[in-house]
This record gives C-alpha cells, structure tokens and sequence, in this order.
C-alpha cells in the first residue's frame, strides 16, 4: 500500500471538497480548484478529510494511488494558502517587464520575450532591472494552481538557463548554479 496514497488529506476551515463523479471540486478562501481524478482510484469526502484508496493492485492503479492522493493534497493547499515562487535574473542589462497580461525578458537576445500570463497567476516586478552582476532582476509569481505555478515558473527560466561559467541567466530564487572555471592558459615554456 501506498504511504502517501493512504494518509487522508485533513480539509483545515473554511475548505470544503465535493465529488461529482469523478471531478473533484475544492473551495478555499483563495479560489476553486477542480479536477477529474483517474479510474483505477477511489477519492471519498467524509467530514473534514478526503480519502483516497486504489481499486486493485495492478501497477497502473498503484501509480495512480500516490499521485492522485499528493495532487488533491496540492489543490487543498493551494485554495486555503496558495503558492509564491520568485525568481532571480542575472546577468548585466539583463530586464523584466509586465505589459497588460505579458511578461516580457531582456535578457540579451535581439529581441524581447513575450510570455503570456496564464489565467489565474499573479506577476509581480520586484526589481525591475539588474544593477551589475551582484543585483539580479527580481519577480514574484502568485496563483493558487501548483502546476501553473511550476510551468510557467519553467517557462520563464527556459527563455535564457542560467549559464555555468558568468551564472547569467533565470533562476529560482535560492538556486545554486554549479560554477566551472574558464579556460586556463598555459604558460610559455622557453
């Protein structure tokens, strides 16, 4: 049996889950959050907790058991909380920018890059520009879905990874980049 898939998810105040067939529905303070969970699983609200168990032990169904337990686990989070990632850009002239519902990166391209918004994740600008190598842009994303959160989060990072020689790039805040040296030039032997 799944450890995780076994442990009920406790529905703190103000929360309330309901199941309709198989979409789920949990409503927080932050937000409504639905989803369709798999067949292959059991997802029961009783009081205040949701239950999840595995209809049979074929190895589909025990994949299934964990995911689906720690994915509505996110959805309760997420409405009665909600999630922050912040994000650091390096690198010198590097910028960010929020036009309407765009996020749009300098980050030494010929170009900006325009990334929309999805609907439900708040952009906030910090620091709008980096001031030499030691201050990094800075943006805060807010939203109540884990998984737009993460996306979007990858998204931004993916339009310049942070580099491992100057460590110029988008990085999670906290995130440590593995350095290498540059090239070392060899002495003259005369």
């Amino acid at each position: 049996m799944s450890r995780i898939g076994k442990k009920p998810i406790a529905l703190p105040s103000g929360v309330k889950a309901e199941l309709k067939g198989n979409v789920i529905t949990v409503t927080g303070p932050k937000g409504t959050l639905s989803w369709p969970h798999a067949r292959g699983v059991t997802v029961k609200v009783d009081g205040g907790a949701i239950h999840v168990t595995r209809d049979s032990d074929q190895s589909s169904h025990r994949a299934l058991h964990g995911t689906t337990r720690a994915l509505l686990n996110n959805m309760v989070v997420g409405v009665s909380q909600g999630y922050t990632q912040k994000m650091e850009i390096y690198g010198t002239g590097y910028s960010c920018s929020l036009q309407g519902q765009s996020l749009d990166l300098n980050v030494g391209y010929s170009h900006p890059i325009k990334l929309p918004v999805p609907q439900g994740l708040k952009v906030t600008i910090d620091v709008p520009q980096t001031k030499g190598d030691e201050t990094p842009a800075r943006l805060t994303l807010t939203a109540i879905d884990k998984q737009v959160i993460g996306s979007f989060a990858r998204a931004i990072q993916d339009a310049r990874p942070p580099e491992p020689y100057k460590g110029k790039g988008v990085r999670y805040e906290g995130e440590q980049i593995r350095r290498k040296a540059g090239k070392a030039f060899a002495g003259t032997g005369a």
